[in-house]
């Protein structure tokens, strides 16, 4: 027998909130995201209790985006804010927490082009194909020298990750990409307008933190990109010594900002690492790329004003 929808708007908000931090929405990864097509994402996906249709369907007045990219245009959600802002005030979180590889920066070059690029000299052969394949492959065994694949500087686990994607494990090569890979030369920013929104958070009074799987190369990369200012604090694996989704890093990135888990929202691009892990911790948790497609919009949805010129994301 169908339940019947629930009448109340609010309640009606809150508990679709409530249901989809329970059962997060299931879509394909982001091809950013490391831990692409893990079997350990393919066993939670084949037994999750709740799709985001169903639960969707409980309410009245959600209705697809337009374009069918596959998220919701929450009709309910300004019952939600509400609710947020009874609680905090007009800005709706007190502290931004930001995954660092695929939300906050990107690869310039696609990995598997630039580990066979520097890799012909020595004698790398795989094709771009078959060296993505192999690192994928590579990615998903489990590290067995520790329980954290990123300690200290990271080297053993990378050196294990390129020898096995590119059949190559002369030394020279290793530290070749590895130093490449520590360079701004590598990365750029994945949002152009991030810096203004991130004035906008310290002038609104929201702390932000990086909350990253990464080993130390991280701060002086931060460095070199002239954002490591933008942030109040950096939790980095490496050194915090707990890896996303262990709610552990997001506690300490909240202890170092002095606030709540509550109090904070965390923005990542992969599904498990960010948004459940985040959300084990007490956090609010969106999804990059789904949820949010920019820091300004980040901004909107907490109720902080983004002055200045801002370019349009998702316009013609």
């Amino acid at each position: 027998m169908a339940r019947a929808l629930t009448r109340n708007p609010l309640m009606a908000a809150v508990g679709l909130w409530e249901r989809l931090i329970a059962a997060p929405v299931l879509s394909s990864y982001s091809p950013l995201c490391r831990n692409y097509g893990t079997s350990a994402y393919k066993n939670e996906q084949r037994h999750q209790k709740y799709s985001t249709e169903a639960a969707v369907a409980e309410v009245e007045g959600l209705r697809p985006l337009p374009g069918g990219g596959g998220g919701w245009d929450f009709v309910g959600a300004k019952e939600y804010l509400d609710y947020r802002r009874a609680l905090y005030g007009e800005i709706t979180h007190k502290a931004v927490l930001v995954d660092a590889v695929g939300t906050l920066v990107v690869p310039s070059q696609p990995m598997a082009q630039i580990y066979r690029n520097i890799g012909e000299k020595y004698g790398v052969q795989y094709s771009e194909d078959e060296i993505l394949n192999r690192y994928r492959w590579a990615y998903e065994q489990p590290w067995g020298r520790s329980r954290l694949r990123y300690v200290a500087d990271g080297r053993p686990f990378w050196q294990f990750i390129v020898s096995s994607s590119t059949g190559c494990s002369d030394l020279q090569y290793f530290e070749e990409l590895y130093q490449y890979y520590s360079t701004e030369k590598a990365w750029h920013l994945c949002d152009p307008d991030a810096e203004k929104v991130f004035q906008a958070f310290r002038k609104a009074g929201v702390k932000t933190a990086i909350v990253s799987n990464f080993d130390t190369r991280l701060r002086p990369l931060l460095q070199a990109l002239k954002c490591d200012h933008w942030f109040d604090a950096v939790a980095v694996s490496a050194e915090v010594a707990a890896e996303k989704p262990n709610p552990t890093i997001f506690f300490k990135a909240c202890e170092l900002l002095g606030v709540k888990p509550e109090e904070a929202v965390h923005v990542g691009d992969d599904r498990r690492n960010d948004i459940w892990g985040a959300r084990d911790a007490g956090c609010d948790a969106w999804l990059w790329g789904t949820d949010v497609h920019s820091f300004k919009e980040v901004a909107q949805r907490i109720g902080v004003q983004v002055g200045g010129s801002i370019h349009a994301h998702g316009t013609k």
